[in-house]
């Protein structure tokens, strides 16, 4: 028997399970395959198990699974929601919090209102440059623009990592791109060793942009915080943005700060869409 919520940030959506109190689940991969599948199964992008941490530096521990059954370094739409499992099934009573990931220490902040929380802002870290880092494999200082034949067309792209490698290219109208067509060639193409996230980006001014994503391992996603992340990063050093972005998606808007300490920081909600137990 095991106990599980889903949860949804702006639409991308994962199962969540407390393995703080000991609970082991055997064969992960295959486990996440078979709850992901929206057709007979819970139905998510992922799975995100909540656990005990590593280092007293930390206060919990997260990992996350893709519907794919790879593991993912980061989840920004994730580590929003368990933020609020936290809060909600008094894990802990402290408003700010250190999570850690395979991205490292990420520090969250929870708003309450009423004794709710149903808004996080999470400090996602410095944004990373160095190629062998994103990874991808181009041993060259960083440039803000790769150019890569895709399916017989040229496309432009800024390559960031926000402690998991996004691809951006942008875009003048969102909504006229064949992501089913274009995603699966750019997460997949051999510059990119550990595969790659892939942003579609259309500036609207200074401070708004839209954008859609095809995630690595699910594929076009409601939402990703850290591509949101990502493409606010790209789009301010192409000089389209200023620091203060807000970000629509499909499922909603974030909103993302490029910090003077180099920090992007997010500001989400996160949703408990309902709880269940698997026998």
């Amino acid at each position: 028997m095991l106990n599980f919520t889903k949860m949804t940030g702006l639409g991308n959506d994962y199962i969540y399970i407390n393995c703080t109190d000991g609970v082991k689940i055997k064969n992960i991969s295959e486990v996440t395959k078979k709850l992901s599948d929206r057709h007979t199964g819970i139905g998510a992008d992922g799975l995100i198990l909540i656990d005990k941490p590593s280092s007293l530096d930390s206060d919990f521990k997260m990992r996350i699974f893709n519907s794919d059954g790879s593991e993912a370094e980061m989840c920004g739409n994730g580590i929003r929601c368990v933020a609020k499992f936290i809060h909600d099934n008094n894990l802990s009573n402290k408003d700010k919090l250190s999570i850690e990931t395979l991205a490292g220490i990420k520090k969250v902040k929870l708003l309450e209102e009423n004794g709710e929380c149903n808004e996080v802002i999470v400090d996602m870290g410095e944004p990373i440059f160095q190629d062998k880092n994103i990874p991808y494999n181009v041993y060259e200082a960083f440039s803000k623009d790769l150019d890569l034949d895709i399916l017989g067309e040229k496309m432009r792209f800024t390559v960031v990592s926000m402690g998991n490698p996004h691809a951006i290219t942008f875009v003048e109208d969102v909504n006229k791109v064949d992501i089913e067509k274009y995603g699966p060639a750019i997460e997949n193409n051999p510059i990119f060793p550990n595969r790659t996230n892939v942003e579609f980006v259309q500036i609207i001014n200074k401070n708004n942009i839209k954008i859609r994503v095809w995630e690595r391992g699910v594929g076009e996603t409601c939402a990703c915080g850290t591509g949101a992340c990502a493409a606010t990063v790209a789009s301010g050093l192409n000089g389209y943005t200023d620091e203060n972005v807000t970000v629509a998606l499909p499922g909603g808007k974030l909103q993302i700060e490029w910090g003077k300490d180099n920090h992007i920081y997010m500001q989400g909600p996160a949703t408990k869409v309902f709880e269940g137990r698997i026998e």
